[in-house]
């Protein structure tokens, strides 16, 4: 008789993970792959699975573990000297991470170098890793708009996507991008969101318009600022950390937003406590040129915030009237007034996101690919 199957064990190659997995290290920067990798580990580890996260130096301890997920050290992200570091100890470091990690699966995301680094690793190991890869934004799909600074990476990362076992897609435009441009077919997996213990109603919210993104080009900052020019009767709230390479925009946009008297500029601000902004906001705003599928909807959505953006990941806003989508600055600042000034629309909206959230996103529902591409089973495009 066949024993119980055994479940393979998961490593989640993310460098910037641990400040979303350990609340005690959340005063460094996180981004969007950062939490759903970090969703994803716990849900795992809660299910049985053997779960470890290959992460920065940020002074803890190796092997630690916080909420069943284990932590390997790689290596300070301002160690080696430049150009050098690029092998040691970036490379060598990572390596020697996923070799203490010792788990048949390796999972990472985001275009970039670690693709190539897995695909390398497992392909000296006598009983190969299966190598998973998620699509992070838009642009990892589009070779002429990378967003990956140097050539000698963009290469590798084509190496290593052509040798990764399984690709994993946040929307169709994705797909049908990747399978373009790279000749990969790929399988839609939708994101994790951790659910919020109350939703608060329109009348106890005190955050009228909230934007919140890492600070850099394609997120476009200055037109959130601009925005709030529009709307001068209204509190424009703005949070976002600086990004390597942006300092000095980040610096130009807490300089300008000091300056309105209707904006409040926050910085960064921790996973741990950002959730009470989205609650506390009566619509969140996107002005992203463009972006994969913002973690930032889903966190709206589920707290009964509408979303009101440029960017519409497969149509979804629309379709499903989670809040607008706008073509124009002055059309985006003309549907604000308009929805945070009649509570029945604003009401109705909130409800919709409310009951999308708890229809497609289930946690059940969202880690059957993620499982699927974990345990090697077959898989459709869906």
């Amino acid at each position: 008789m066949a024993g119980p199957e055994l479940k393979p064990r998961i490593c989640f190659v993310g460098l910037g993970n641990l400040p979303v997995l350990a609340r005690e290290y959340n005063r460094y920067g996180v981004g969007g792959e950062e939490l759903q990798q970090t969703l994803l580990a716990k849900a795992l580890a809660r299910r049985g699975f053997e779960v470890s996260m290959v992460v920065a130096d940020y002074g803890q301890p190796d092997g630690a573990v916080w909420e069943g997920v284990r932590t390997f050290k790689a290596y300070r992200l301002d160690a080696g000297i430049p150009v050098l570091r690029f092998v040691h100890p970036r490379w060598t470091g990572v390596w020697a991470a996923v070799r203490r990690a010792s788990a048949d699966v390796y999972y990472c995301s985001c275009a970039g170098i670690l693709p190539a680094l897995l695909a390398l690793y497992a392909r000296g190991q006598s009983r190969r890793p299966r190598i998973v890869f998620r699509i992070a934004h838009d642009r990892d799909c589009e070779p002429d708009a990378l967003l990956i600074r140097f050539w000698r990476d963009r290469k590798l990362y084509e190496y290593g996507l052509a040798r990764t076992d399984v690709i994993l897609a946040q929307s169709v435009r994705q797909q049908v991008a990747m399978q373009a441009n790279y000749g990969r077919d790929s399988v839609r997996a939708t994101m994790m969101v951790e659910a919020p213990g109350s939703v608060p109603p329109f009348e106890q919210r005190d955050v009228e318009i909230l934007w919140v993104n890492n600070i850099r080009g394609f997120k476009r900052p200055d037109l959130a600022l601009a925005l709030g020019a529009l709307l001068p009767q209204m509190q424009l709230h703005m949070i976002g950390g600086t990004q390597p390479g942006f300092e000095e925009m980040y610096d130009q946009i807490s300089t300008r937003a000091a300056a309105a008297p209707n904006v409040t500029f926050h910085g960064p601000v921790p996973y741990h406590d950002v959730n009470d902004y989205y609650a506390r906001a009566r619509v969140f705003v996107n002005t992203s040129d463009s972006e994969g599928f913002p973690n930032s909807y889903l966190q709206a959505w589920v707290r009964g915030t509408p979303v009101v953006a440029f960017f519409d990941p497969d149509g979804v806003i629309a379709r499903e009237g989670l809040g607008y989508v706008a073509s124009s600055l002055e059309e985006m600042s003309g549907i604000i007034a308009r929805l945070t000034s009649q509570i029945g629309e604003w009401c109705a909206v909130s409800q919709r996101c409310r009951q999308y959230m708890a229809r497609e996103y289930a946690e059940e529902r969202i880690l059957r690919p993620y499982l699927a591409a974990i345990q090697g089973k077959t898989l459709s495009g869906r």
